[in-house]
């Protein structure tokens, strides 16, 4: 195989069997009707009071409330060509796992404008991704104002009080579900690593990458101080005491002291605005809890 023959192979799988080639924060040809593939960006817009932009959102695009009253184009990671395209946008917005990749190739090639933003999991990746919607959409000087008035002051309190060494000591296993076998548990390089960073604790599986199920002896041997859990995760116990004693947990340090956690997935995990306010939150919450 020569090798202009291999560079051509190259540059093929990555324009063409790669789904993620659009990450430009320039302004998009026309706005006004979008798209939008992933709850994150949902959020954005309408903390930008942008709303009136959005004409369909996914099924991840559950907040606030009244985003139900939008039609659907299915889950962000397999939506079809037909679903979005019946809509007429002019724009489509999404996360960086929005799929499958040929139903992106397939958007892509009607001409319509579409835009995959990359993500970033931590505080200044959440500011960057509300600045790029904010250019995109063509509001860049609304979308700096609000950032400065809105996000950068809990931003810099959740900096300060994530420096605190007593919240670096607590160890936090994040469940994704425990429905069945295993708990699903988020290691290294996972959106729910990102957070806990944000919040500034440690996570107590940053051994392994990705979200894997994970057996009762690891849980034990781990023993997460503080277990966070989505309420998807959590739904199938009536109250967190059921959860506190499930065999899989019961013998941790954060089942012992009561320290389970749950609240909305994508409040915690969607690194929208939301998700800043929520590490805060969590972050004060750890630091009571280390002064107990």
């Amino acid at each position: 195989m020569t090798k202009n023959f291999r560079l051509i192979l190259i540059l093929f799988f990555l324009i063409f069997l790669n789904p993620i080639y659009v990450n430009s924060c320039d302004r998009a040809y026309n706005p006004s009707k979008i798209t939008v593939a992933g709850g994150s960006i949902t959020e954005i817009l309408y903390f930008l009071e942008e709303q009136s932009k959005i004409v369909a959102v996914d099924l991840t695009s559950n907040f606030p409330e009244e985003t139900k009253k939008f039609p659907s184009i299915g889950y962000v990671r397999n939506l079809s060509a037909e679903g979005v395209l019946s809509l007429k946008p002019t724009l489509v917005i999404g996360e960086d796992d929005m799929g499958p990749p040929d139903v992106v190739n397939q958007i892509k090639k009607t001409g319509i404008d579409i835009i995959i933003l990359k993500e970033e999991h931590s505080s200044e990746g959440i500011i960057d991704k509300i600045k790029c919607v904010g250019e995109i959409i063509g509001e860049r000087e609304k979308t700096i104002d609000i950032i400065n008035n809105k996000i950068m002051p809990i931003k810099i309190e959740l900096d300060n009080l994530s420096k605190n060494l007593k919240n670096q000591n607590i160890k936090v296993m994040f469940i994704l579900t425990m429905d069945s076998g295993s708990p699903i548990i988020g290691g290294k390089d996972t959106s729910a690593d990102g957070f806990i960073k944000m919040i500034g604790a440690r996570n107590a599986f940053d051994s392994f990458e990705g979200w894997k199920p994970v057996g009762t002896e690891s849980i034990i041997d781990a023993a997460p101080d503080i277990i966070l859990i989505s309420n998807r995760g959590a739904h199938s116990y009536k109250n967190l005491e059921n959860m506190h004693n499930h065999p899989t947990v019961k013998y941790t340090p954060a089942a012992i002291n009561r320290n389970i956690i749950a609240l909305d997935g994508m409040q915690m995990l969607g690194f929208g605005p939301r998700t800043i306010e929520t590490a805060l939150y969590l972050s004060k919450k750890f630091q009571m809890i280390e002064n107990n």
